[in-house]
């Protein structure tokens, strides 16, 4: 079996898991949240417990296993306690802004570049070189980082861009100058 699939999942105090025709649905004190189970994918709730099961052992099956666990663990702490990003924009002139539901960038392009935040992921920006994304769900507040990242990469010449916090960037040596 997948080393991870086979790992049961505890239910902290607070959190209620429920399986629901083929869907799991997890209530906490933050909201709720829900993952379809896959075909071959059986889930089975004791002793404050989730344990996953699989039909039969195929790659297919036996990878849906693992990240099935994952998904689920990941939405139990994302109901009880939240996830959160935080990035940094780096570089002169370079900041961001909330305006309403988007986040605004003047990052050395000619005009302001806006990202629009989904449902559930919360921005905050200090100082206006700091963003942190909270939210329940793991991906969608992992996916909006990438996102905000992917808009002004980190440059390893000038240490310029946007990058997570604690992301640690190589500076490269520019061109020798002739002699």
């Amino acid at each position: 079996m997948s080393r991870i699939g086979r790992q049961p999942i505890s239910i902290p105090k607070g959190v209620e898991v429920r399986v629901l025709d083929g869907n799991i649905l997890v209530k906490g004190p933050l909201g709720q949240l829900q993952w379809g189970l896959s075909p071959g994918i059986q889930a089975s709730i004791e002793n404050e417990k989730v344990s996953l099961s699989r039909s039969n052992d195929s790659a297919k099956l036996k990878a849906l296993h693992g990240l099935t666990r994952a998904e689920i663990a990941n939405q139990v702490k994302g109901v009880k306690e939240g996830f959160q990003e935080n990035l940094e924009v780096m570089g002169v002139g370079y900041r961001a802004q909330i305006q309403g539901s988007e986040l605004s960038f003047s990052v050395g392009y000619a005009h302001p570049v806006s990202i629009g935040l989904p449902k559930g992921v919360e921005a905050s920006v200090d100082k206006q070189t700091s963003i942190s994304l909270k939210g329940i769900d793991k991906r969608m507040v992992s996916l909006v980082a990438a996102q905000i990242r992917s808009m002004k990469v980190p440059d390893v010449y000038k240490q310029k861009g946007i990058k997570y916090v604690g992301e640690i960037l190589r500076k490269k040596a520019g061109k020798a100058g002739k002699k």
